[in-house]
């Protein structure tokens, strides 16, 4: 498994165990998380992706639980988790509406939840998960810098942040925004011409990408998009999910996917990926069923 670079002390496996649906699952015992974290390490995936909203904010104390239970696994993996987002559950659940919070107090609370509810000492990138509209960015950047001085935080980045978003807070910033998770697949590919992938790219920022699979309809689906999976997944002898996550990976702008699944049969493939071979006509191929007609 290929590695990202991030900092100078950091890097991240080129494919990313996304833990968005951890908390939905049917056996969130520790000895159950722990199988689905060491299946990932096996491959050489040691990334997992966080948020505080997922599982209604319970995610992250269900990959804590499996962490007290095997302590082990914390030196073998980074953790990347999100905050900002408020909705009214879990321990938000008198919030009148659904709101995004980017002040200094809220941050500042966030990551000492993380922390607590992980058992971690340290958290490997934390993510502004949504644009905020009400955003006082000067605020909103000396909380992550403070975060990072503070050393609760190794890095920081953003998450669905247009290029706009990202230079105001950035400008308001000592510390560099390491990362942009967005939403990128075939069936999500509008990143690679409106200048989300071209800004970061120029910069040499990695992207982390969510939704690889498109909500998993690029492997339920019907349609020429999905025969043109089909038959390159028969040709490299994997599943069509495989060659989606593999379109990613082609790309120069060092794209890391985010696979989140709680199959552990499936967790044990998500490195089928590089066993495709994507040239540049197979990977136009793939675009242009995507697309519905001849590029341009």
């Amino acid at each position: 498994m290929d590695r990202i670079q991030i900092t100078d002390d950091l890097s991240f496996s080129r494919i990313i165990y996304g833990m968005w649906r951890l908390g939905d699952d049917s056996n969130t015992s520790p000895a159950h998380v722990q199988a689905k974290i060491e299946a990932c390490l096996e491959q050489g995936i040691t990334t997992m992706d966080q948020a505080d909203i997922y599982g209604g904010y319970e995610a992250e104390e269900v990959l804590g639980n499996a962490l007290k239970t095997a302590p082990a696994l914390k030196d073998q993996i980074e953790i990347v988790t999100k905050c900002d987002i408020v909705a009214p559950m879990g321990r938000y659940s008198d919030a009148q509406v659904k709101y995004y919070d980017t002040s200094r107090a809220h941050i500042l609370a966030s990551v000492d939840h993380s922390l607590r509810l992980m058992g971690v000492d340290k958290i490997d990138t934390l993510l502004i998960h949504r644009p905020d509209p009400m955003m006082d960015h000067q605020e909103t950047g000396a909380a992550l810098d403070e975060v990072v001085a503070s050393g609760k935080v190794r890095s920081v980045g953003v998450s669905n942040f247009k290029l706009h978003d990202w230079t105001l807070l950035q400008s308001a910033m000592k510390t560099k925004l390491i990362t942009n998770q967005i939403e990128l697949s075939l069936s999500a590919h509008h990143g690679f011409t409106n200048g989300d992938v071209a800004y970061l790219q120029e910069r040499r920022i990695p992207i982390m990408a969510w939704s690889p699979l498109g909500g998993g309809s690029l492997m339920t689906g019907t349609g020429p998009m999905q025969d043109a999976m089909g038959k390159v997944a028969a040709e490299n002898g994997v599943d069509t999910g495989a060659v989606a996550v593999a379109w990613l990976l082609a790309h120069p702008a060092n794209i890391m996917p985010v696979m989140g699944t709680n199959n552990l049969n499936r967790i044990k493939g998500l490195s089928d990926a590089l066993k495709v071979k994507m040239d540049r006509q197979t990977w136009f191929t793939l675009y242009t069923a995507a697309l519905g007609q001849e590029v341009p």
